[in-house]
């Protein structure tokens, strides 16, 4: 088994598109109006609009209402990042660069639907060699 792919759904599928395409520099690829993704070495990001959940049944997710899920990005340098994007994120910053316990340095901010983002880069010995593996 592979773990592939996380996919946002979401009422306005250009905004995450530019949103994305912005932060992390990478292309986003629309494959309709109501699907794109960006596509990164380790896995996907999907965004879908709400149109798409009629093709699961219905009403089986609602946009702009994560309060569990955190996405998550390694990047090289998370202060450096932060100040890249300081005027992007600047009223959805949760918490600025930040070393956490487990060895990361972590910036967290949220998407324009509320989504739950992290940059983090491995900073300590321990956490290098779990990320390098």
């Amino acid at each position: 088994m592979n773990f592939v792919s996380v996919r946002i759904i979401t009422s306005d599928v250009r905004r995450l598109v530019r949103f994305y395409g912005e932060i992390t520099g990478m292309p986003v690829t629309m494959y309709t109006e109501d699907f794109a993704e960006l596509v990164t070495p380790a896995c996907t990001l999907a965004i879908g609009s709400t149109r798409t959940l009629q093709l699961f049944g219905g009403d089986v997710a609602r946009p702009a209402d994560n309060h569990t899920a955190i996405i998550e990005f390694r990047v090289g340098d998370v202060d450096a990042e932060f100040a890249r994007l300081s005027d992007t994120i600047k009223d959805a910053t949760v918490q600025k660069p930040t070393t956490m316990p487990w060895g990361n340095r972590s910036l967290l901010f949220r998407d324009p639907d509320g989504n739950l983002v992290n940059f983090f880069t491995p900073v300590t010995a321990e956490a290098i060699r779990k990320f390098d593996k």
